[in-house]
């Protein structure tokens, strides 16, 4: 037996199928990366929102068909699609040989004849590149937001204990991870349940003592009750990046509101004062959602006001998706899909206006780079201020009279040129 997982959806599904694949590894499980070499196939879906479960079903139903023609002895599907639709998924695709939730690593792996090790928990086998890895320090969600589905598929919050947490940071970085990325639905929300308190900022500052990792960066924090000491213990540690992703969703106070969001414009701009304040040189990111019910030409243009006001480094748009079981997705003055593109369209052409102006402006420059990979003729790597894969990259060109740049090296590049998503530069002799 060969198996092969494909992973869809965000970094938080790529943690779950690293922590099975350990498993398969424990059990001497064959398995490869190429799913068309594969007779077993365990397919990790995201049902977030519907471009993510249409692809996952897709995905299924190329696997059913493999399974047909006799290329596939068996398929599985885990993850958040079963989680919101297992009964319909069992009634739709009763070719698939088992459906597991997010976690269910146990039933996952007795279903391909091995035996599930608990003491390996916290151990993983890495599928992002070898020098960084995402670091999950919580699962489900506490917040009522109107449009969102992740309580519905991962239940209520519940933080991973503290210790834990540190033993995978040191058994990733005694592998040779360099960055690691701190991941969860609400990571600002850490510590509450289990600790009666917020306790991210003692957790990042014990990450941040561990040898070996260079970066730590923080993403998916909510704005709504953000933990302000989080930014002394970024101040403090030189390995923390100066990054934050900051989702604030919209700022019209009345969209804020019917997406309970619980926070104000006023709030959300104080937050961000202080942000720059406390941590100048910081990149923001931050995600809008426009085309929410009811989002009238009048509060989209706000929305469009705040973005070059505030001028975030980094910026993400989705158009709303209408989520049965969720509150939004009742409300009236729903946004025709051409409307919710248009105006997604108007609102990243302004932010590649900020983001080119930004690049520019580091023409001349000399800042340290982390080199990801090597492809067409060129290094390519990222600074403190970006995140994998979601953000801003550095292109440096080979040169013959240069050595090759090792992928997971920290290199310092001096800039000279910039486009509005990347900038471009030689290293440092």
């Amino acid at each position: 037996m060969v198996v092969s997982v494909i992973t869809l959806g965000c970094p938080k599904n790529t943690v779950d199928t690293e922590v099975l694949l350990r498993q398969v590894d424990a059990n001497r499980i064959a398995y490869t990366v190429d799913p068309e070499k594969a007779d077993v196939l365990v397919i990790n879906t995201c049902g977030f929102i519907d471009d993510a479960k249409k692809e996952s079903i897709e995905t299924i139903l190329a696997a059913v068909e493999r399974k047909r023609q006799g290329k596939l002895r068996a398929v599985y599907v885990a993850g958040c699609l079963p989680m919101r639709y297992r009964q319909e998924l069992r009634r739709e695709l009763p070719e698939v040989d088992g459906f597991f939730g997010v976690t269910d690593f146990r039933r996952t792996i007795e279903a391909l004849d091995g035996r599930y090790h608990p003491e390996l928990l916290g151990e993983r086998v890495l599928t992002t590149p070898p020098h960084t890895a995402y670091l999950k320090i919580s699962e489900g969600c506490d917040h009522p937001c109107s449009y969102c589905t992740v309580p519905l598929i991962r239940g209520r919050y519940v933080s991973t204990p503290m210790a834990r947490l540190v033993k995978q940071a040191h058994f990733l970085a005694e592998r040779g991870v360099r960055e690691l990325v701190i991941v969860a639905q609400d990571t600002t929300a850490y510590g509450r349940d289990l600790y009666g308190k917020r306790r991210l900022a003692k957790l990042l500052d014990q990450l941040a003592a561990i040898e070996g990792i260079r970066w730590l960066r923080l993403m998916y924090t909510n704005p709504a009750g953000f933990p302000l000491d989080v930014l002394d213990v970024m101040r403090e540690h030189e390995n923390i990046c100066r990054y934050l992703d900051l989702p604030i969703q919209h700022i019209s106070d009345p969209i804020l509101r019917s997406m309970r969001r619980g926070i104000t414009r006023r709030k959300i701009e104080e937050l961000i004062d202080t942000i720059r304040n406390r941590l100048p040189g910081s990149a923001i990111r931050t995600s809008l959602i426009v085309g929410y019910p009811g989002e009238t030409v009048k509060q989209f243009e706000e929305l469009c006001s705040f973005v070059l006001e505030r001028r975030f480094e980094r910026l993400g748009v989705f158009t709303y998706s209408r989520e049965e079981g969720t509150p939004a997705a009742a409300l009236h003055g729903q946004v025709r899909n051409r409307e919710k593109e248009r105006r997604r369209a108007v609102l990243m052409e302004l932010q590649a206006e900020l983001s080119f102006e930004r690049n520019r402006s580091f023409i001349g420059k000399t800042i340290p780079v982390l080199v990801d990979r090597e492809e067409a003729g060129a290094f390519v790597g990222r600074t403190e201020h970006d995140a994998p894969e979601v953000d801003n990259e550095v292109l440096i060109p080979k040169r013959k009279t240069a050595p090759p740049l090792l992928r997971g090296s920290f290199v310092l590049v001096t800039i000279t040129g910039a486009d509005e998503y990347t900038l471009h530069g030689f290293p440092e002799p």
